[in-house]
């Protein structure tokens, strides 16, 4: 299926954008790839290995420590690379150093929804692919419903701190409201209306994020804002994919162990209905994890935004109003 969408993105590139030259002549920062590169394959395969494993061998902490010392020294090396691949000066500023950091945040907790949420419609409820797709069409819904408003008519007056606060703790609450879920639970009483809450808190929290990020940066930092915001998204929900399924498989493991007799096995595996319970928790499990996430990240972010509006742009900044619209939208 993506190549179809794949297919019309490259033709519509072919056949619409035209080639422009760069005013200024810039030198790929070769270094600072090769280290944010490895730090996030260790980072991602860290957090995945301790599925399979656990938590404390040597392939699991040992990625992880590396990982985290790669991130350490890419920073470093941003303050001394002549042309840095993030420059400093874009993350250093307060409301986007938060939007970037939210971004990031909401990309991790989101997997929470649609990773075991999927899971549940198709392997608890029995639903289609092409039916748990229509499932999640009302959380859409809400994200363009909110999206919308908090762009327009929100951000404007009272500015991101608490349109992203509001948005973490609706996305948090519909999570926590997700644990709720059971064997037999309906799509109608146990789903859409945690669905629609979670729609409301993204829109809330992406959109805000997104204007944030790139408001106010100089034209030749218009690039690299947009593409760290969709990067942190990415990064993010690589990261909180991984976790949260690592969570998930320890937690059915557990389940299983503590539950497993004689009584519970047919022919060698445990009863559809001991596996089915023990699915269930794994994905509830998910969940918890999921809804602290967001509630640290209303506290943290909470803390980082500046109160009020966002400063009012200078001569410079609508060079960067088209980044700000494509990155926004893109996004939603």
């Amino acid at each position: 299926m993506n190549l179809i969408f794949a297919s019309l993105a490259v033709t519509g590139a072919v056949l619409l954008l035209k080639r422009q030259r760069a005013r200024t002549k810039t030198r790929l920062d070769l270094p600072g790839v090769a280290l944010v590169s490895a730090s996030m394959f260790c980072l991602v395969y860290g957090f995945s290995n301790a599925a399979t494993h656990n938590w404390h061998t040597p392939s699991t902490y040992g990625f992880l420590a590396a990982g985290v010392a790669l991130l350490a020294a890419f920073v470093r090396w941003q303050f001394r690379a002549a042309n840095p691949l993030l420059p400093p000066r874009v993350v250093l500023d307060r409301n986007r150093g938060a939007a970037y950091l939210a971004v990031l945040i909401v990309g991790a907790g989101m997997f929470g929804i649609f990773l075991f949420l999927i899971y549940y419609l198709q392997q608890t409820l029995r639903y289609s692919p092409v039916v748990s797709g229509v499932a999640f069409l009302p959380l859409i819904a809400m994200v363009v419903v909110s999206a919308n408003l908090s762009n327009v008519v929100l951000l404007p007056r009272l500015g991101p701190r608490p349109l992203v606060t509001v948005g973490m703790l609706l996305a948090a609450g519909s999570l926590v409201w997700l644990t709720r879920i059971g064997a037999h639970s309906s799509y109608a009483s146990a789903v859409l209306g945690p669905l629609m809450t979670a729609g409301l808190g993204f829109g809330f929290t992406i959109a805000p994020s997104m204007n944030t990020g790139t408001s106010g940066v100089a034209p030749q930092d218009a690039g690299v804002a947009s593409a760290t915001l969709n990067t942190g998204q990415q990064i993010g929900g690589s990261i909180g994919t991984s976790l949260l399924n690592t969570i998930f498989a320890g937690a059915v493991a557990r389940y299983l162990a503590s539950r497993l007799t004689p009584a519970t096995l047919v022919h060698g595996h445990p009863a559809p209905s001991l596996a089915g319970m023990s699915l269930v928790h794994g994905y509830t499990t998910g969940f918890w994890v999921a809804a602290a996430i967001f509630g640290a990240g209303a506290v943290i972010c909470g803390a980082l935004f500046r109160s009020g509006p966002l400063r009012a742009p200078t001569a410079a900044a609508p060079a960067t109003a088209a980044a700000q619209q494509a990155t926004t939208a893109s996004a939603v």
